[in-house]
């Protein structure tokens, strides 16, 4: 069932390695973005097409998953599928789309929406096999038991992420093992890199996470919670950390690195 009966505003989102169908008011396709343009005399000009516009078309596509996405008090239905046609090299680049303001806000949020959310985390275990986990103060999970971390910057790799969260958060130096050199710092040991990838609501924001090991006693260092954004934190034993954890990303990591 692509359509939800309750919704009248609904549209397809087809993308094909990098290339995305728009059409213009009419449904007229394809429409091509014109990157960095800030303005528009009839506004937006370019949109997503419906799905009798797409079927009109002649293209056939295969649904992966529908999104609900909420502009200015109005629910909308987006269909994401896999066009099933050659490499539309008349399609527009799906990078031009956000920065064209003739474009549909709905169409920009869309592609939006299809950008991964990469976070990095660490599995902090100590000699006795405990693991440090922090009470968040603030964000996704206000309230709650998680690993250190947090969401990777722009041009950082993972592993530099989950240290720099754990210095950040909770005022620790550690060293993540980095057997494959990825650093260019070769270090021995396993860093036990998982890497889980999940979409959790109808949003469809796609999460990516990076969840590292280090054995660490932190011996002659002191755990100084970051005042605005962790409450407190302490070791707990696995079958503490799996009762008191929320994440499931957290929750997996923590049962693979402490069997």
């Amino acid at each position: 069932m692509r359509w939800d009966e309750n919704v009248d505003h609904q549209f397809i989102h087809l993308e094909h390695d990098g290339k995305l169908l728009l059409v213009d008011l009419d449904g007229n396709g394809p429409a091509i973005p014109k990157m960095g343009r800030s303005s528009s005399e009839n506004g937006f000009i370019i949109r997503l097409p419906t799905d009798k516009e797409v079927s009109s078309m002649g293209i056939t596509w295969e649904l992966r998953r529908v999104n609900r996405i909420r502009l200015d008090s109005e629910d909308y239905i987006v269909n994401y599928g896999i066009p099933e046609i050659p490499w539309p090299e008349n399609w527009a680049w799906k990078d031009s789309v956000i920065s064209d303001s003739a474009v549909d806000p709905l169409a920009r949020e869309s592609v939006y929406r299809t950008i991964h959310r990469v976070v990095s985390k660490v599995v902090i275990i100590n000699s006795r096999g405990e693991v440090l986990m922090a009470k968040v103060s603030r964000g996704f999970f206000t309230g709650c038991w998680t690993l250190p971390g947090g969401f990777v910057d722009y041009g950082e790799h993972p592993r530099e992420a989950a240290v720099r969260e754990a210095l950040e958060e909770l005022g620790v130096v550690i060293e993540i093992p980095d057997p494959l050199n990825s650093l260019e710092k070769k270090t021995e040991g396993e860093d036990g890199a998982i890497v889980q990838a999940k979409i959790f609501n109808d949003e469809g924001i796609n999460w990516v996470s990076f969840t590292y090991k280090c054995k660490a006693d932190l011996e002659g260092q002191e755990i100084s919670p970051k005042d605005d954004e962790i409450e407190e934190a302490r070791w707990f034993t696995k079958e503490e950390a799996i009762r008191a954890a929320v994440s499931e990303f957290d929750i997996d990591a923590i049962n693979t690195h402490l069997e």
